[in-house]
């Protein structure tokens, strides 16, 4: 008998975040529940924007989705945002930003739900529940 084997309903995503645990569960967690194939993890957001911007010639490689911490040190999410409208139409349409962040914070809220570039904003930890929100408005609005 032939069993299907249940695939990634992704290809691939980037997580920016300085918390290795942080990095480390988000990892697990879109693993766990078969959310990407392949996950990038960043622990800056410079580093995660030159990585970005290294892919633009090849666009079926950037990230579909990057999962941007708010607090960072060095370049944190609000500045990554500022740096990230300043590149090509070709990054910009291929990638979606989840803004993630323990903050409970309605100004972070606010100021995210205000940027156009974040499709959505989550509180930490990810988990199957944020994932399938995520997948489910994603694919609705294909």
């Amino acid at each position: 008998m032939d069993q299907e084997i249940a695939k990634p309903t992704f290809k691939k995503i980037l997580v920016i975040d300085d918390n290795p645990t942080d990095r480390y569960i988000a990892k697990r967690m879109a693993e766990k529940y078969l959310f990407a194939e392949e996950i990038i993890l960043q622990e800056s957001a410079l580093e995660a924007l030159n990585y970005i911007k290294s892919l633009e010639s090849t666009p079926e490689l950037l990230p579909q989705f990057i999962f941007l911490d708010i607090n960072m040190p060095g370049m944190n999410g609000y500045e990554f945002l500022d740096e990230y409208t300043k590149l090509s139409e070709t990054i910009k349409t291929n990638c979606i930003i989840l803004m993630i962040t323990t903050s409970i914070h309605p100004d972070d809220f606010k100021r995210a739900e205000n940027n156009p570039s974040v499709f959505r904003f989550l509180n930490k930890p990810l988990d199957r529940e944020k994932f399938r929100l995520i997948e489910d408005e994603f694919l609705l609005q294909k």
